[in-house]
């Protein structure tokens, strides 16, 4: 089995896989204070779970923005099944040229949602990442890399208008009702929902008119099941991309 591991910001997204089958998902809270041994006991609290026979991974692989947590969760694999788990970085093959003006600012899961975007769905491409912050990646349709944008991501705005100003409350993020709120809570969710939506609305527009033909618009990360749906030009929303684009930018490196 192939453990692929994910860190974000704010969630880590693990997977396992036998094969091209991703038998097993989690997200679990990225804590940079947690050590190696405790994210050792949280892999194997996870298998234990769902059943799962942890002494059959075989291979692991790391994406991580996060470098400080990097050691732990190397340290995690090393000490749990003796495994040098592979980390994405710069001079991995992935498959993917990066037109980027310097290739090393791109974070590493940009371009593993890009590599199975890419295997899955074809080229050209936008591929949008509801995460800590909000990604936008374009790929031509040669199968290149361009680049995106970045902005806020929606918990992100929805903690700043809580914690910078004096009277606003700390809201759920739910689905509003209208876009004029009776309350301060409707006002403060159809301002983030709605607002997020026009962005990814006007960026998806822009991008197709720069890409200069119509290019597949994928979504994915912890909230694109939320936003994603709701955005009238995003047209596939697919939670574990990253995760597979691990597996295969595993299988590209190991290929004898």
């Amino acid at each position: 089995m192939l453990l692929a591991v994910d860190i974000g910001n704010t969630q880590t997204t693990i997977g396992l896989f036998v094969g091209e089958e991703l038998v097993a998902h989690w997200r679990i809270t990225t804590d940079s204070q947690k050590t190696a041994d405790e994210y050792a006991a949280i892999l194997y609290g996870l298998f234990r779970l769902e059943g799962i026979d942890s002494n059959k991974v075989s291979a692991a692989i790391i994406s991580s923005v996060v470098p400080p947590l990097t050691p732990a969760f190397v340290d995690a694999v090393l000490g749990r099944w003796g495994i040098d788990p592979i980390i994405v970085g710069p001079g991995m093959k992935t498959g993917v040229p990066i037109r980027y003006e310097n290739p090393k600012e791109v974070g590493a899961d940009r371009i593993v949602n890009a590599v199975a975007a890419i295997k899955k769905y074809g080229a050209p491409l936008i591929c949008i990442d509801f995460g800590t912050a909000t990604t936008f990646d374009a790929i031509s349709d040669a199968g290149e890399y361009l680049g995106g944008a970045i902005l806020p991501g929606v918990m992100i705005s929805l903690e700043s208008l809580f914690t910078r100003t004096a009277k606003l409350p700390r809201i759920e993020l739910v689905n509003p009702k209208r876009a004029i709120g009776r309350t301060t809570v409707e006002s403060m969710q159809s301002g983030i929902v709605y607002g997020v939506i026009g962005q990814v609305n006007e960026l998806t527009r822009r991008f197709q008119e720069e890409l200069a033909e119509k290019a597949t618009v994928v979504a994915t990360g912890g909230l694109a099941s939320t936003i994603g749906p709701m955005c009238e030009l995003v047209e596939v929303v697919d939670l574990n991309l990253t995760l597979e684009g691990l597996r295969l930018i595993y299988e590209l490196n190991t290929k004898n």
